[in-house]
């Protein structure tokens, strides 16, 4: 069911489907929008912290389905989407979160680390908006919201493969969303910068990155604090409350955007 919600606030027969969806700021989201009333199918690659996040989902009292999916994969996505369609219904709010970050300088770049790090952040959001998309003009409503990052605007040292992701899935939110503009769809992308998740502190711990950085690995987390103006990590609920918010009725005017969300770290 698609119909519009008299509160903006209320998901209340929507289906969410949010990939990357085990922990971080995808898990976050999913419950978020399942605290908004949605049903919500995640998917992730890892199947222990999918066990794990079963069961904070379900505490919600709304439908959910936890299943693993390789989104690079068109023979999973299909499967996964298959599946929640039968168990849950057409999917009207698709979330693109799923993503990996890999330390690499461009001279020696491997193409195989090049490839995985494309195929996650920007082909797997093109395969799996594909798939729903028909769906979503049937019944003329729907939201794709794409999880991108402030590297999607600004370029990051030692991290190409990620910011070409980025920047790539940026592109991909405005063209898709100038092809759907007039099917009720909306497609955005929200761009964090620094949160609060196992990723961002496994980027600032590992060592390649803070030797390639001059950066004394007991001092990379405070120093990444230091570089926000409000000198602190972004909550993963409050990626997840802008992610809410452009999935409800409130935000229907809202197409072919990228969002920050950094706390004043793109304005350096």
């Amino acid at each position: 069911m698609a119909a519009d919600n008299s509160e903006s606030n209320t998901l209340s027969g929507h289906v969410a489907l949010v990939t990357g969806g085990s922990r971080g700021i995808g898990l976050s989201i999913a419950c978020e929008l399942a605290a908004a009333g949605a049903a919500v199918a995640i998917c992730s690659r890892g199947k222990p912290a999918l066990s794990v996040a079963e069961e904070v989902l379900s505490s919600f009292g709304v439908p959910c389905l936890v299943q693993p999916c390789d989104i690079r994969s068109p023979q999973q996505v299909e499967s996964f989407v298959s599946c929640v369609e039968k168990e849950l219904g057409q999917v009207d709010i698709l979330v693109n979160n799923a993503s990996i970050y890999r330390t690499e300088p461009v001279q020696g770049h491997s193409l195989e680390i090049w490839n995985e790090v494309l195929e996650t952040n920007v082909t797997g959001a093109m395969l799996l908006s594909r798939r729903v998309l028909s769906g979503m003009i049937e019944l003329n409503w729907g939201r794709i919201i794409n999880i991108s990052s402030v590297s999607g605007k600004v370029g990051e040292i030692w991290g190409s493969a990620y910011s070409a992701s980025k920047f790539a899935l940026i592109g991909f939110t405005q063209s898709l969303s100038l092809e759907v503009a007039r099917n009720g769809i909306t497609v955005n992308a929200v761009c964090p910068g620094w949160v609060d998740t196992e990723m961002a502190k496994g980027q600032l711990e590992d060592p390649q990155w803070c030797k390639l950085n001059s950066v004394d690995p007991s001092e990379s987390l405070s120093n990444a604090c230091f570089s926000v103006p409000q000198m602190r990590f972004i909550e993963p609920s409050e990626v997840a409350a802008l992610v809410v918010f452009l999935a409800s009725v409130a935000a229907r005017g809202i197409t072919g955007q990228s969002i920050n969300i950094c706390g004043g770290l793109s304005l350096h």
